[in-house]
């Protein structure tokens, strides 16, 4: 019996966390942190990364991001290119360190920051902003008040 009450309160306690309205906000939060980074990877890998390719390209030719790693232990294969038996690296089966994902990933680390911290600071403003009109709308409040105390003090 007690571990039906035990239960019971459980759930009761779950539901009332999961209702919560910060609780609520913060799901929102992910949900579209998600979405946002989806878009910035997007960002990254359609057009910052073929640009900075393209660059690396003019600098060092024949290479890019997906050029740049450093093999540790090569896996080959051999490969028919138009009746000619070539002898290529297998990268499923190579060990190798991936400089240009590792690149990508700072980029794409960088270009959230920045977003969120212009969020951020968007958001400070409007506070700033609200509070000082908060504080204009008292001023006057207290200006009228004391306006209204010298007149009746004059009657």
């Amino acid at each position: 019996m007690a571990d039906k009450k035990e239960k019971k309160s459980l759930w009761k306690e779950f539901k009332e966390f999961i209702t919560r309205g910060n609780v609520l906000d913060l799901a929102v939060g992910v949900i579209i942190g998600g979405a946002f980074t989806a878009i910035v990877t997007a960002l990254t890998t359609g057009i910052l990364q073929p640009l900075i390719n393209w660059v690396l390209s003019l600098i060092f030719p024949g290479s890019g991001l997906e050029a740049a790693r450093t093999v540790l232990s090569a896996s080959y294969a051999e490969v028919e290119v138009d009746g000619v038996m070539v002898k290529t690296i297998d990268w499923a089966k190579s060990i190798y360190i991936d400089w240009g994902a590792f690149i990508s990933a700072i980029i794409n680390f960088l270009l959230v920051a920045l977003v969120l911290f212009l969020v951020i600071k968007g958001i400070n403003k409007m506070r700033e902003a609200g509070e000082k009109a908060k504080a204009k709308l008292e001023a006057k409040g207290k200006g009228k008040e004391e306006a209204e105390a010298t007149e009746e003090a004059k009657e």
